[in-house]
């Protein structure tokens, strides 16, 4: 991020330095070591002290008798010992400031008649991360322009107006650029010095479906044009920053609180700045930061609490990862109880996992997959000493959740109980692959590990706690083995197997992964691996982007399940796993979580 937005803390002699008036606050030894190993990841007042019941008080934990092998958390308690009362004085004139803004921005819906204008605002409210507050107004705008006879000879517009309908699943055809195309079929050359209408050309395009060569074309024209812009220096802020962003990752991709910071940075400098936009957007941002930080300092006590009552010391300690990936799905205010429910169950996941990948012999494996397969409290005397603990919690922990929800919504409490017996199974049969010495061809490895890579679980426990919001149709939509589900598993599974074989190093019970099967069985070099599994990515995107579409009545639910692929990247960035090794993160968590935008 720039460097205009500073780091939560900073590292000095061994201390960790809290910035906002805040005490020292000394890191675990160890802290950032180097030689870990990589690991699948898994497979107006806050609520959070609601729905962070701790499992056990901390005075009850005892030392744990191993080190595990992966780095320590480069958190420590920095988030639990974190003061918040200095942010709630100021947050009375924030949310009064901020509600007049509202009504400013809803008058000017209501005045832009233009559709060009309306674009520009819908495009700019969304980017400034402050859509959540005008649900309403958006969706008559994309309907008004959506109805409009529109016409422009502008690429930038009508690459614009064809990325926001598509992006709200309104089905467009790719033929609007044929008025920038000569009678060769080509894109005409005057449009290749335009810098900012080949973005939006490279943005929209992104948005393809399978079979849209047309789309394919235009990806690669604006691709080639941009970087040589860009290597020319050519450019000029903010559209240079704007162009390498997404020439790394476009903008349907990517993690949108994160690209909210950038653009609130760069909308200042724009011709079309509306001065009310920025100014409720920096104003939100702090409101809501403040919301999140009450709900990690919460979450990040019941995580200590949980790793040190069931004592898995070999398990990877990264509560406040988990939390931030719940955040990337949620980050609305009224979505505390699904927020904190989610993070929850991923940092059970991880529990399992590391204890299945990283610790247990195949017969304690098996002894933990019956269990939970019987998920009863008589099953914790047939468990070995140290999953007594573990099992014992995961019960409780569905016991409160159920409890939690209204009666309508524990059906779907159930349905997350069924796809965690389902994961557990799914790493007992890797395991026993491993166990066995079976070696797998690559689509049963891609078949396995899909479903091993824990998305299922996530997309039922994204509708937990959301009441009526999520209709039986948006609910089936998200559970099961639908399109929508397996695209998602598919780009976490390879982007996680990727960064793993980047890493060149395993855990005892890791089977064979997808880049060393794809190897293995067609006899090709790592880098023919890796470019035919990032061709199956790019496919998996397209399968995502026709679901927009062929769902447009369920979108709500859709762009949940989008938040989670559009996760993926941020986490797996570079071919690196910075949920394991989070200092690739650390000064995106201060940005999100710590420090405010200046007004």
């Amino acid at each position: 991020m720039s460097t205009s937005i500073p780091l939560p803390f900073f590292f000095s002699h061994g201390v960790v330095h809290a910035r906002i008036g805040h005490p020292p606050i000394w890191p675990p030894g160890g802290l950032l070591s180097a030689g870990a190993q990589a690991k699948v990841s898994f497979r107006r007042q806050s609520n959070a002290h609601r729905h962070a019941a701790q499992v056990v008080s901390s005075k009850s934990i005892t030392p744990a008798k191993e080190v595990s092998s992966f780095e320590p958390s480069v958190w420590g308690d920095f988030f639990i010992n974190y003061d918040t009362k200095p942010l709630q004085r100021s947050e009375d004139w924030m949310m009064e400031k901020a509600d007049k803004l509202k009504q400013d921005v809803r008058i000017l819906f209501e005045t832009h008649n233009d559709t060009a204008k309306k674009m520009h605002l819908v495009d700019a409210v969304q980017r400034l991360g402050i859509d959540h507050l005008f649900q309403d107004e958006i969706n008559n705008a994309i309907s008004d322009i959506k109805e409009s006879e529109f016409t422009s000879s502008s690429l930038h517009e009508v690459a614009l107006h064809f990325r926001l309908l598509r992006e709200h699943g309104i089905w467009v055809s790719p033929d609007v650029f044929e008025k920038f195309k000569g009678e060769d079929g080509r894109f005409i050359n005057t449009i290749a010095d335009e810098p900012r209408a080949l973005l939006s050309l490279y943005n929209a395009a992104h948005l393809l479906v399978h079979d849209e060569p047309e789309l394919e074309e235009a990806m690669s024209f604006a691709r080639h044009y941009l970087e040589s812009m860009r290597d020319g220096s050519r450019l000029k802020a903010p559209l240079d920053n704007q162009i390498n962003r997404a020439l790394h990752l476009p903008l349907p991709r990517t993690y949108k609180r994160v690209e909210m910071l950038h653009y609130m940075l760069e909308y200042g400098q724009e011709e079309e700045c509306i001065v009310v936009l920025l100014d409720l957007a920096k104003l939100e941002f702090n409101l809501l930061q403040h919301v999140h930080l009450k709900e990690l300092k919460a979450f990040s006590q019941w995580w200590k609490d949980l790793y040190g009552y069931v004592e898995l010391s070999h398990v990877r300690d990264r509560g406040v990862e988990s939390y931030l990936w719940s955040y990337a799905l949620f980050y609305e205010e009224n979505l505390t109880l699904t927020r904190m429910i989610l993070a929850k169950i991923i940092g059970f996941t991880i529990l399992m996992d590391d204890t299945y990948d990283d610790h247990a012999t195949i017969e304690e494996c098996r002894k933990l997959n019956e269990a939970i397969q019987r998920w009863d409290e008589s099953a914790i005397s047939s468990l070995p000493e140290y999953m007594k603990k573990f099992y014992r919690a995961l019960l409780n922990y569905f016991r409160e959740t159920e409890a939690q929800v209204e009666a309508s919504d524990k059906y779907r409490v159930a349905c997350m109980k069924k796809e965690f017996q389902n994961l557990s199974t799914y790493y007992l049969q890797e395991f026993e692959w491993l166990h066995q010495n079976y070696k797998p061809g690559f689509k049963e490895r891609v078949a396995l590990s899909t479903l091993s890579i824990s998305v299922a679980v996530l997309c039922v426990t994204a509708t937990v706690g959301r009441g009526d919001a999520v209709t039986k149709e948006s609910f089936e939509l998200a559970t099961g083995r639908t399109s929508a589900v397996i695209a998602c598993a598919k780009i976490m599974r390879f982007m996680n197997d990727i960064a793993a074989f980047k890493s060149g190093r395993k855990n005892k019970g890791d089977a064979t992964n997808t880049v060393e099967c794809y190897m293995n069985e067609n006899k090709v070099t790592s880098e023919v691996a890796l470019d035919k599994i990032e061709s199956m990515i790019e496919s998996e995107w397209r399968t995502l982007n026709q679901v927009r579409c062929d769902h447009h009545q369920q979108f709500p639910v859709v762009q949940r399940l989008l938040n989670l692929a559009v996760s993926v990247p941020f986490f797996y960035d570079k071919k690196k796993d910075a949920y394991t090794f989070s200092r690739y993160i650390q000064e995106i968590v201060g940005d999100l979580f710590v420090n405010p935008v200046p007004l």
